[in-house]
Protein backbone atom coordinates (compact mmCIF):
# COMPACT_ATOMS: atom_id res chain seq x y z
CA UNK A 1 0.00 0.00 0.00
CA UNK A 2 2.25 2.42 -0.78
CA UNK A 3 1.58 6.40 -0.13
CA UNK A 4 -0.62 8.52 -1.87
CA UNK A 5 -2.88 6.41 -3.93
CA UNK A 6 -5.37 4.63 -1.26
CA UNK A 7 -8.05 6.50 0.34
CA UNK A 8 -8.82 6.16 4.10
CA UNK A 9 -11.94 5.93 5.93
CA UNK A 10 -13.02 6.16 9.79
CA UNK A 11 -15.68 5.19 10.69
CA UNK A 12 -16.53 6.85 14.12
CA UNK A 13 -15.66 10.99 14.43
CA UNK A 14 -15.00 11.02 18.31
CA UNK A 15 -11.97 11.78 20.38
CA UNK A 16 -9.83 8.67 18.84
CA UNK A 17 -10.85 9.55 15.06
CA UNK A 18 -9.82 12.73 15.09
CA UNK A 19 -6.72 11.60 16.73
CA UNK A 20 -6.04 9.04 13.81
CA UNK A 21 -7.16 11.71 10.96
CA UNK A 22 -5.08 14.31 12.45
CA UNK A 23 -1.74 11.80 13.14
CA UNK A 24 -2.31 11.04 9.58
CA UNK A 25 -2.34 14.36 7.84
CA UNK A 26 0.66 15.34 10.40
CA UNK A 27 2.89 12.62 9.40
CA UNK A 28 1.56 12.88 5.78
CA UNK A 29 0.93 9.46 5.49
CA UNK A 30 -2.30 10.58 3.84
CA UNK A 31 -3.65 14.16 2.87
CA UNK A 32 -6.84 15.13 3.95
CA UNK A 33 -8.64 15.18 0.31
CA UNK A 34 -7.91 11.09 0.95
CA UNK A 35 -9.27 10.64 4.24
CA UNK A 36 -13.49 10.34 4.53
CA UNK A 37 -15.01 10.43 8.22
CA UNK A 38 -18.46 9.06 8.73
CA UNK A 39 -20.33 9.81 12.05
CA UNK A 40 -23.72 9.98 13.52
CA UNK A 41 -23.17 13.74 14.62
CA UNK A 42 -23.62 16.38 11.27
CA UNK A 43 -22.24 18.90 14.05
CA UNK A 44 -19.22 16.79 14.31
CA UNK A 45 -18.19 16.63 10.63
CA UNK A 46 -18.95 19.82 10.00
CA UNK A 47 -16.25 20.63 12.96
CA UNK A 48 -13.53 18.14 11.58
CA UNK A 49 -14.41 18.98 8.08
CA UNK A 50 -13.74 22.62 9.06
CA UNK A 51 -10.68 21.55 11.10
CA UNK A 52 -8.68 19.22 9.02
CA UNK A 53 -10.37 19.90 5.50
CA UNK A 54 -11.50 16.14 5.13
CA UNK A 55 -14.47 14.87 3.95
CA UNK A 56 -17.55 13.50 5.71
CA UNK A 57 -20.43 11.47 5.09
CA UNK A 58 -23.26 10.09 6.91
CA UNK A 59 -23.53 6.56 5.35
CA UNK A 60 -21.58 4.19 6.34
CA UNK A 61 -22.00 1.37 3.59
CA UNK A 62 -20.81 4.37 1.03
CA UNK A 63 -17.70 5.19 3.22
CA UNK A 64 -17.02 1.23 2.83
CA UNK A 65 -17.60 1.08 -0.60
CA UNK A 66 -15.38 4.11 -1.19
CA UNK A 67 -11.57 3.53 0.83
CA UNK A 68 -9.21 0.72 0.76
CA UNK A 69 -8.17 1.30 4.54
CA UNK A 70 -11.15 1.41 7.23
CA UNK A 71 -10.73 2.44 10.45
CA UNK A 72 -13.46 0.98 13.10
CA UNK A 73 -13.46 3.82 15.73
CA UNK A 74 -16.45 3.06 17.48
CA UNK A 75 -17.53 1.95 20.99
CA UNK A 76 -17.33 -2.21 21.23
CA UNK A 77 -21.42 -1.62 21.16
CA UNK A 78 -21.78 0.29 18.66
CA UNK A 79 -19.95 -2.71 16.53
CA UNK A 80 -22.86 -4.75 15.46
CA UNK A 81 -24.81 -2.10 14.43
CA UNK A 82 -22.49 -0.72 12.37
CA UNK A 83 -20.88 -4.13 10.34
CA UNK A 84 -24.54 -5.81 9.87
CA UNK A 85 -25.27 -2.28 8.55
CA UNK A 86 -22.40 -2.54 6.07
CA UNK A 87 -22.62 -6.58 4.93
CA UNK A 88 -26.60 -6.40 5.15
CA UNK A 89 -26.35 -3.94 2.30
CA UNK A 90 -27.84 -5.04 -1.22
CA UNK A 91 -24.70 -4.11 -2.68
CA UNK A 92 -22.11 -5.24 -0.39
CA UNK A 93 -19.19 -6.92 -2.45
CA UNK A 94 -15.71 -6.89 -2.44
CA UNK A 95 -14.05 -6.11 -5.34
CA UNK A 96 -10.70 -4.65 -4.40
CA UNK A 97 -8.66 -5.06 -1.25
CA UNK A 98 -9.57 -3.44 1.83
CA UNK A 99 -7.66 -3.20 5.25
CA UNK A 100 -9.93 -3.29 8.45
CA UNK A 101 -8.27 -2.11 11.05
CA UNK A 102 -10.84 -1.90 14.44
CA UNK A 103 -9.92 -0.01 17.99
CA UNK A 104 -13.07 -1.49 19.33
CA UNK A 105 -11.69 -2.88 22.96
CA UNK A 106 -12.53 -6.62 23.41
CA UNK A 107 -14.28 -6.98 20.10
CA UNK A 108 -12.38 -10.18 18.55
CA UNK A 109 -11.11 -10.71 15.59
CA UNK A 110 -13.28 -13.69 15.45
CA UNK A 111 -16.06 -11.20 16.09
CA UNK A 112 -15.38 -8.37 12.83
CA UNK A 113 -15.11 -11.79 11.41
CA UNK A 114 -18.53 -13.31 11.75
CA UNK A 115 -20.06 -10.20 11.16
CA UNK A 116 -18.15 -9.41 7.93
CA UNK A 117 -17.39 -12.68 6.17
CA UNK A 118 -20.55 -14.78 6.94
CA UNK A 119 -21.92 -14.05 3.49
CA UNK A 120 -18.40 -13.99 1.52
CA UNK A 121 -16.72 -17.07 -0.29
CA UNK A 122 -13.36 -17.64 0.83
CA UNK A 123 -11.44 -15.41 -1.67
CA UNK A 124 -13.30 -12.49 -1.19
CA UNK A 125 -12.98 -12.71 2.67
CA UNK A 126 -9.49 -13.05 1.75
CA UNK A 127 -10.01 -9.40 0.24
CA UNK A 128 -10.92 -8.70 3.84
CA UNK A 129 -8.23 -8.57 6.22
CA UNK A 130 -8.69 -7.57 9.45
CA UNK A 131 -6.31 -5.83 12.17
CA UNK A 132 -7.46 -5.38 15.91
CA UNK A 133 -5.90 -2.47 17.59
CA UNK A 134 -5.70 -1.62 21.21
CA UNK A 135 -4.62 1.97 21.61
CA UNK A 136 -4.71 4.07 24.02
CA UNK A 137 -5.88 7.80 24.87
CA UNK A 138 -2.06 9.79 24.26
CA UNK A 139 -2.58 9.07 20.90
CA UNK A 140 -4.50 12.11 21.43
CA UNK A 141 -1.53 13.86 21.96
CA UNK A 142 0.74 11.44 19.52
CA UNK A 143 2.04 9.67 22.46
CA UNK A 144 0.00 6.82 22.44
CA UNK A 145 0.76 2.85 22.90
CA UNK A 146 -1.00 0.83 20.80
CA UNK A 147 -0.82 -3.71 20.63
CA UNK A 148 -2.05 -4.95 17.23
CA UNK A 149 -3.36 -8.39 16.13
CA UNK A 150 -3.31 -9.50 12.52
CA UNK A 151 -5.88 -12.05 11.12
CA UNK A 152 -4.97 -14.78 8.43
CA UNK A 153 -5.44 -12.88 5.65
CA UNK A 154 -3.26 -9.23 6.19
CA UNK A 155 -0.07 -9.39 4.40
CA UNK A 156 3.10 -7.69 5.05
CA UNK A 157 2.11 -4.52 2.88
CA UNK A 158 -1.29 -4.25 4.88
CA UNK A 159 0.80 -4.80 8.31
CA UNK A 160 3.44 -2.05 7.46
CA UNK A 161 0.62 0.47 6.32
CA UNK A 162 -0.80 -0.16 10.02
CA UNK A 163 2.21 0.64 11.59
CA UNK A 164 3.03 3.13 9.76
CA UNK A 165 -1.07 5.11 10.65
CA UNK A 166 -0.28 3.68 14.40
CA UNK A 167 3.31 5.29 14.90
CA UNK A 168 2.43 8.31 13.41
CA UNK A 169 0.29 8.64 16.82
CA UNK A 170 2.76 7.09 19.27
CA UNK A 171 4.36 3.19 19.48
CA UNK A 172 3.24 -0.21 18.44
CA UNK A 173 3.75 -3.75 19.15
CA UNK A 174 3.03 -6.96 17.61
CA UNK A 175 1.05 -9.54 19.57
CA UNK A 176 -1.07 -13.09 19.32
CA UNK A 177 -4.28 -12.26 19.84
CA UNK A 178 -4.88 -14.23 23.03
CA UNK A 179 -2.58 -11.40 24.48
CA UNK A 180 -4.39 -8.23 23.71
CA UNK A 181 -6.26 -8.77 27.02
CA UNK A 182 -3.20 -8.18 28.70
CA UNK A 183 -1.88 -4.91 26.53
CA UNK A 184 -5.62 -3.69 27.61
CA UNK A 185 -5.07 -3.93 31.23
CA UNK A 186 -1.07 -2.51 30.95
CA UNK A 187 -1.83 0.25 28.58
CA UNK A 188 -5.28 0.49 27.27
CA UNK A 189 -6.18 1.87 31.10
CA UNK A 190 -2.52 2.43 32.10
CA UNK A 191 -3.02 6.42 31.35
CA UNK A 192 -5.59 6.62 34.78
CA UNK A 193 -3.34 4.48 36.93
CA UNK A 194 -0.48 7.39 36.12
CA UNK A 195 -3.22 9.95 36.38
CA UNK A 196 -4.64 8.20 40.23
CA UNK A 197 -0.51 8.74 40.72
CA UNK A 198 -0.71 12.15 39.97
CA UNK A 199 -3.79 13.08 41.77
CA UNK A 200 -2.47 11.40 44.96
CA UNK A 201 0.95 13.08 45.01
CA UNK A 202 -0.81 16.59 43.87
CA UNK A 203 -3.00 15.72 46.94
CA UNK A 204 -0.35 14.95 49.03
CA UNK A 205 1.29 18.13 48.45
CA UNK A 206 -0.87 20.29 49.13
CA UNK A 207 -2.14 18.59 52.75
CA UNK A 208 1.31 19.86 53.26
CA UNK A 209 1.02 22.92 52.49
CA UNK A 210 1.41 23.47 49.12
CA UNK A 211 -0.03 25.52 46.48
CA UNK A 212 -2.17 23.35 44.26
CA UNK A 213 -0.52 24.51 40.97
CA UNK A 214 2.83 24.20 42.44
CA UNK A 215 1.93 20.94 43.71
CA UNK A 216 1.12 19.80 39.86
CA UNK A 217 4.22 21.28 38.61
CA UNK A 218 6.36 19.48 41.10
CA UNK A 219 4.21 16.35 40.38
CA UNK A 220 4.47 16.31 36.52
CA UNK A 221 7.64 17.17 36.09
CA UNK A 222 9.20 14.74 38.31
CA UNK A 223 7.39 11.97 36.84
CA UNK A 224 8.30 13.28 33.32
CA UNK A 225 11.87 13.12 34.49
CA UNK A 226 11.65 9.77 35.91
CA UNK A 227 10.75 8.31 32.64
CA UNK A 228 13.48 10.47 30.88
CA UNK A 229 15.96 8.94 33.29
CA UNK A 230 14.80 5.36 32.84
CA UNK A 231 14.64 6.04 28.88
CA UNK A 232 18.62 6.91 28.87
CA UNK A 233 19.99 4.09 31.35
CA UNK A 234 19.71 0.74 30.77
CA UNK A 235 18.48 -0.02 33.99
CA UNK A 236 15.22 -1.48 35.59
CA UNK A 237 12.73 0.42 37.11
CA UNK A 238 14.10 -1.63 40.32
CA UNK A 239 17.65 -0.92 40.07
CA UNK A 240 16.57 3.18 39.78
CA UNK A 241 14.42 3.45 42.52
CA UNK A 242 17.03 1.48 44.71
CA UNK A 243 19.29 4.28 43.86
CA UNK A 244 17.27 7.08 45.15
CA UNK A 245 16.04 5.22 48.23
CA UNK A 246 18.83 5.73 50.81
CA UNK A 247 18.98 3.76 54.23
CA UNK A 248 17.15 6.00 56.90
CA UNK A 249 16.51 8.77 54.46
CA UNK A 250 12.93 10.20 53.27
CA UNK A 251 12.61 7.61 50.41
CA UNK A 252 12.79 4.86 52.58
CA UNK A 253 10.02 6.43 55.12
CA UNK A 254 7.81 6.46 51.97
CA UNK A 255 8.64 2.98 50.64
CA UNK A 256 7.76 1.49 54.01
CA UNK A 257 4.58 2.69 54.28
CA UNK A 258 3.93 1.32 50.41
CA UNK A 259 5.34 -1.94 51.28
CA UNK A 260 3.11 -1.89 54.30
CA UNK A 261 0.35 -1.32 52.89
CA UNK A 262 1.44 -3.85 49.52
CA UNK A 263 1.39 -1.51 47.04
CA UNK A 264 3.26 -3.14 44.29
CA UNK A 265 0.59 -5.83 44.88
CA UNK A 266 -2.32 -4.36 45.00
CA UNK A 267 -1.63 -2.77 41.75
CA UNK A 268 -0.52 -6.12 40.15
CA UNK A 269 -3.83 -6.98 41.18
CA UNK A 270 -5.73 -4.02 39.73
CA UNK A 271 -3.96 -4.28 36.35
CA UNK A 272 -5.04 -8.29 36.62
CA UNK A 273 -8.53 -7.23 36.77
CA UNK A 274 -8.71 -5.02 34.32
CA UNK A 275 -6.82 -7.39 32.15
CA UNK A 276 -9.68 -10.14 32.80
CA UNK A 277 -12.43 -7.64 32.53
CA UNK A 278 -11.85 -7.41 29.02
CA UNK A 279 -11.42 -10.94 28.63
CA UNK A 280 -14.92 -11.05 29.77
CA UNK A 281 -16.00 -8.07 27.37
CA UNK A 282 -14.78 -10.37 24.13
CA UNK A 283 -17.08 -13.18 25.06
Amino acid sequence: MPKGNKNIGIIGGGNMGEAFAGAMIQSGIFQPSSITISDVMPERLKFLEKNYGINTVQDNFMLFDSCQVLILAIKPQQMDNVLTGIAKNPHFTVKEKKLIISIAAGITIEKIEKLLYEALDENSRKMLPVIRVMPNTPALVLQGMSGMSANRHVQHDEISMSRRILEAMGHVIEFDEKLLDAVTGLSGSGPAYVFYLIESMIAAGVKLGLDYDDAKVLTLNTIKGAVALMEAHNETAEALRKKVTSPGGTTEAAFKIFEKNQVKQTFIKAITAAANRASELSK
